[in-house]
């Protein structure tokens, strides 16, 4: 499993956030609760990094990932009932264009945080 332990580590600190906050609240908020209690547990946390996106070589716009944690993993807070093949295909998306291997979907709508893996597949 690709970045098992990472994984493992941003999940502990998506917890942590979940129990302090309790949920349903405003993604935004849990975005920056999780990006402070990254930084505490003394990862690099990007926020709203900017990547052009190009069709036939002329740029159309820019994508902008929530957290992108220790350069490797894309972690996306969401409030949602549940997580959709849209939330899904918009991470593969995301993981195409910055070329990561991996993205966290992370749920903090109940009590207990989901969590989705999602794996941008490298051709050998």
């Amino acid at each position: 499993m690709i970045y098992e332990e990472l994984s493992g580590k941003i999940i502990g600190a998506a917890m942590a956030v979940l129990n302090e906050l309790g949920p349903g609240l405003d993604e935004k908020l849990y975005e920056r609760a999780l990006v402070i209690e990254l930084r505490k547990r003394g990862h690099t946390v990007g926020q709203q990094k900017p990547f052009e996106v190009q069709y036939s070589g002329e740029l159309i716009g820019t994508l902008i990932p929530d957290t992108i944690v220790d350069g490797l993993v894309i972690a996306d807070p969401k409030v949602v009932e549940a997580f959709s093949e849209t939330h899904v295909r918009q991470m593969i998306g995301y993981l195409a264009i910055t070329k990561l291997r991996l993205a966290l979907l992370l749920n903090f709508k109940h009590s207990k945080l989901q969590w989705k893996r999602v794996v941008r597949e490298v051709p050998n």
